[in-house]
């Protein structure tokens, strides 16, 4: 019997507090609109005081996303980061596991897991101010080549180039147990913060980069030229994919680029987790050997799914309906 193709996320497993806000509420908030801020655990605590409505809690984090959703869909799938020493820590593995995910690889740090709370105005957006929290303490040291033992394939957060040293290990192991690479640029902060590495990195270890036109631009300066954004990462690395919303998406690999529509969406009522699901549901395809654009038919299944939901996760019914889609 064939091992099945498994994909392995790196990157920190944050429990999402997701609270509904109006457009007003954003004064108090620190940092632009729509981007994701690290703060201290006693900032999420106060802006938490202050929302009038409840916040609801799940499993997040970028790569986290990916992972629980194509853990859902029935790949094999495994996570690498580092929980924390208190209930969050424990909902957070007990819920992979749930859904058949390997949960043997997470690390548990001295200290409380992560969070990030998603303030979520009307129009959809989603402003994230994040503690990282055990995620924060992975150290270098405890990553190597065994933790990938087995995988096909490493999917990891941009977030991790905030931490320079961490991510080159978590590179350098992944390319030494044999895994292919996809790189979520994450957020335009992280673009901007890591432009003098980026290149690098893209160029030496990279085979599929994901960007929003936000992250794309921060890294080409190609404002709305999609198609060139596609072209120009794809210079970088095997193949890119900028995603833009309603607008669709554009896949480049070498000198050619297609142009993917985004599936119908009625009303957008949140775009938490909207990149990671649509990349999940790219990888989806792409490691059963799909053709791009069949990948991105599937990522846009996800994408457009998640943002008529409030939060990064799907109800069953929604879940059923995808899984008949794809």
């Amino acid at each position: 019997m064939s091992t099945p193709f498994t994909i392995i996320g790196v990157g920190s497993p944050i429990v999402d507090a997701i609270a509904e806000i109006e457009e007003s509420f954003l004064q108090q908030v620190e940092g632009e609109k729509g981007g994701m801020v690290l703060v201290e655990a006693e900032t999420i605590d106060s802006l938490l005081e202050k929302i009038p409505s409840h916040a609801r809690k799940s499993p997040g984090g970028s790569a986290g996303n990916t992972l629980f959703a194509l853990a859902r869909m029935g790949a094999a799938a495994a996570f690498i980061g580092k929980t924390g020493n208190c209930a969050n820590g424990q909902f957070y593995r007990q819920r992979f596991a749930a859904l058949g995910g390997d949960s043997s690889r997470f690390k548990v740090g001295a200290v409380a897991n992560g969070q990030c709370l998603s303030l979520v105005t009307p129009d959809g957006e989603r402003t994230m101010r994040t503690h990282l929290g055990a995620a924060m303490t992975l150290h270098p040291d405890e990553v190597s080549a065994a933790d990938f033992d087995g995988c096909h394939h490493a999917h990891i957060e941009g977030y991790l180039l905030f931490n320079e040293a961490l991510m080159r290990r978590v590179l350098d192991a992944a390319k030494e147990a044999g895994c292919s690479i996809s790189l979520d640029l994450a957020s335009f902060e992280v673009v901007h913060a890591t432009k003098t590495i980026l290149p690098q990195i893209l160029h030496d270890y990279v085979d599929i980069v994901f960007a929003n036109e936000e992250e794309g631009h921060a890294f080409t300066g190609l404002g709305e030229d999609y198609e060139a954004m596609a072209c120009h990462l794809a210079e970088h690395c095997d193949i890119a994919v900028v995603k833009v919303g309603a607008r669709g998406s554009y896949l480049a690999r070498g000198s050619s680029v297609h142009k993917a529509e985004a599936a119908f969406v009625e009303q957008v009522l949140d775009t938490t987790g909207a990149g990671d699901l649509w990349a999940a549901g790219f990888l989806y395809g792409w490691s059963r050997q799909c053709e791009l654009s069949e990948c991105a038919r599937i990522g846009s299944i996800l994408g457009a799914a998640v943002v008529q939901q409030h939060g990064s996760t799907l109800p069953e019914s929604v879940w059923e309906t995808i899984l008949q889609q794809i």
